[in-house]
């Protein structure tokens, strides 16, 4: 081999384990300890103002959640749906899947201040919004995870993105599986993820067509919610129905039960079991409880992962909703 084949071989080798070293380190600076001695007292922090929330109202967990999902689909988890709109850009909060829906920010604002109080610039808004929703989880039944930390704030938002990254209440499942793979979700975390429809409500907007117009649906339940939710567009829109017509604010698998009944409210969620690849899995779940559980647990680590900011990218928001 002559010198130079040698150098520049070594200078391949050199490029190759710098850019492991990056790609490593940036996976690695999110972790479960990332504030255990810069802010000691955070999860007990948000927990309580987490559970006063709830107390007050039960479904704002499922919002919380919600939250926290269209954060992460939309540039990945940044806290970029907390922004307000400003002269400089449009945020996501009036994009299509979020606007007259989204809720729970004034939450978000109570612990961020809370958490302000005990150790000021150091948590952010990103990994406030990460821990909540797990929070909410936990304290209506669900399932308990270390939540992974050390995400930093975005400096802006993106209303096309929100409209073009989340998946709709109408979306089939070719398109479900296709949107959660391009945050690289597989199909399991699909139907482990979607889950979460456990708890919460929808609007009447959002599965009118599905109770008056398709077939798949158990009559007595498609009566039941056409009670409230008259069938011409415009009238009781904002109307609201249980997602999981049994227990609403209890994190348990009545959903994939409900599901194989043929009593899902948004026509996404039907299409999970409906002759499709996706069948066995939404079986599964309907009689496993404790795997249900453990793969949701398992599948919102691998949500919060999706290309978080992190080091010196970003920022550590003062305030949520506008940047520093």
């Amino acid at each position: 081999m002559t010198s130079l084949n040698f150098s520049r071989l070594t200078m391949i080798m050199t490029m190759s384990l710098f850019v492991l070293i990056i790609v490593g380190s940036a996976n690695a600076q999110l972790s479960t300890s990332f504030y255990s001695s810069s802010c000691p007292k955070l999860s007990s922090t948000v927990q309580s103002t987490m559970q006063s929330a709830i107390s007050k109202e039960a479904r704002i967990g499922a919002s919380i959640l919600r939250l926290f999902f269209h954060d992460c689909f939309v540039n990945g988890c940044d806290g970029s749906i907390l922004l307000d709109d400003t002269s400089n850009f449009t945020g996501e909060k009036n994009a299509f899947p979020n606007r007259n829906s989204a809720r729970g920010f004034e939450v978000i604002d109570n612990i961020k201040t809370a958490v302000e109080n005990i150790c000021p610039g150091v948590v952010s808004c990103a990994d406030i919004l990460a821990i909540a929703a797990a929070d909410s989880v936990a304290i209506l039944g669900g399932p308990s995870w270390n939540v992974k930390l050390g995400r930093r704030d975005a400096k802006t938002a993106s209303q096309s993105a929100a409209n073009t990254a989340i998946p709709a209440p109408t979306s089939n499942l070719s398109t479900l599986t296709s949107m959660f793979s391009a945050v690289g979700l597989s199909s399991k975390d699909l139907v482990t993820l979607s889950g979460a429809h456990t708890i919460g409500q929808a609007r009447c907007t959002n599965f009118r067509a599905r109770i008056y117009n398709e077939t798949n649906i158990d009559a007595s339940f498609a009566s039941t919610r056409q009670s409230n939710c008259p069938s011409t567009s415009g009238s009781g829109d904002n109307n609201l129905a249980p997602l999981d017509l049994q227990t609403p604010t209890s994190f348990d698998n009545n959903y994939f039960k409900n599901l194989v009944q043929n009593k899902g409210l948004l026509h996404s969620d039907q299409q999970l079991f409906n002759g499709g690849s996706t069948n066995s899995i939404v079986s599964g779940y309907s009689t496993n409880p404790t795997s249900f559980s453990s793969d949701f647990a398992a599948a919102m680590i691998k949500m919060g992962d999706i290309t978080p900011l992190t080091g010196s990218n970003g920022e550590i928001r003062k305030n949520c909703r506008k940047t520093n």
